[in-house]
């Protein structure tokens, strides 16, 4: 018999406190880049109330302008007035990176038992895709990320003056026997300035928001909850202090597919973490756009300082058109799977990190990102 299902995910904007935190930490490790592509960082960053402080390790030869990164990411996001409660104008700043562990670095530069570049650090990462959307990802968080970028768009362009750079949205979609049919209901906090009446943000927020993105999949049934406790005046740090890293399933699948536990902001791409999980979901989706599965998982796991994996998973779910076991040795076969390996086919000593840290790592379609190519699908068909 046919099994209907309720499944959900959620999605913050670019002025959430933790995404704040994420965006000043990658936007870090870009500047590094820059001019060291060879930059090893594990940068984190904590944001509260009229207060940004940055710690953890680097090691690089870039100098790096800690207080003009921070303020300049928080302008661009938009906390750019003293009404906001928290300024790039006026916070203060504290700065206490120090120098990676030589422990660590041995095992990356291949001086310890092994002379190939090893893991970053031990741990497991997961990659996925399916055929629920274009972009080969599950329509929950698609959805999720789609309406927190709109809220950003309509505050940037002007449409909705009143909206300020905080917010969230969820997204829950109903399946049956597998397939997503309908949205049963759409959540949406939005922080805003006292300019505006409830009723008015309700009605807006429903119009220039939720049905150009989520309209198709509505239904007469499907519930909307805008700003459901009310006003929602006092938002970012000055509410809720933020952390690097925090946001770790909103980055990734939404809770639709597992999650190794590490999340991916200000952490170099030595670190499998990052890397790992890139290549994870760069093997998962190619295997689904070449036609062999409708989902797929990839499990890859590490042992520090050492190359090679100490496990490869592949789990189609009963989709795949070859046995799991196939799929997996033409993986091996294919893909980069060793830390070196995927930093090179991948090209990932680049500036392109501040871009991930807001709307998902995944399946984006306002940008490009090397990890989301499909240029495995051809071998993968021979």
């Amino acid at each position: 018999m046919p099994q209907k299902k309720v499944f959900t995910s959620e999605s913050v904007t670019e002025g959430h406190p933790d995404k704040v935190c994420d965006q000043i930490s990658d936007a870090i490790y870009d500047q590094m880049l820059k001019t060291d592509p060879k930059a090893h960082a594990g940068i984190e960053c904590f944001v509260t109330t009229g207060l940004v402080m940055v710690g953890g390790e680097a090691r690089t030869t870039a100098y790096v302008d800690i207080q003009d990164i921070v303020r300049r990411t928080l302008k661009r996001i938009g906390y750019d007035s003293p009404d906001f409660g928290f300024c790039y104008k006026d916070i203060g700043v504290i700065s206490t990176l120090h120098e990676q562990s030589p422990d660590i670095a041995q095992g990356v530069d291949g001086t310890g038992d092994s002379k190939e570049q090893g893991a970053g650090d031990q741990g497991m990462m997961f990659g996925f895709a399916c055929d629920e959307t274009p972009e080969l990802m599950p329509l929950p968080i698609s959805l999720a990320h789609k309406l927190t970028h709109k809220l950003a768009e309509v505050r940037k362009n002007g449409t909705l003056k009143y909206l300020r750079p905080d917010g969230k949205s969820q997204v829950s979609v109903e399946y049956d026997d597998g397939k997503p049919v309908k949205v049963t209901a759409v959540v949406i906090a939005a922080h805003h300035s006292e300019e505006v009446t409830m009723e008015k943000l309700r009605a807006d927020i429903t119009e220039l928001v939720i049905k150009p993105i989520v309209g198709k999949w509505m239904g007469a049934d499907t519930k909307v909850f805008i700003n459901s406790t009310g006003k929602f005046l006092l938002g970012g740090p000055p509410a809720d202090a933020g952390l690097t890293g925090r946001k770790i399933i909103v980055d990734t699948y939404g809770g639709y597919a597992p999650h190794g536990g590490g999340c991916f902001s200000g952490k170099c791409v030595t670190k499998v973490d990052r890397s790992a999980a890139y290549a994870a979901r760069y093997i998962a989706k190619n295997v689904v756009a070449a036609g062999l599965a409708k989902k797929c998982l990839v499990q890859l796991a590490y042992s520090i300082g050492v190359a090679k994996p100490v496990s490869v998973l592949i789990d189609t779910y009963g989709t795949g058109t070859k046995p799991d076991e196939e799929i997996e040795k033409l993986i091996e076969k294919h893909f980069p799977i060793k830390p070196a390996d995927i930093i090179k086919e991948l090209d990932l000593e680049r500036p392109i990190y501040e871009k991930t840290a807001a709307y998902g790592h995944f399946g984006r379609t306002d940008v490009e990102f090397p990890w989301e190519k499909t240029d495995k699908v051809d071998a993968l068909k021979k």
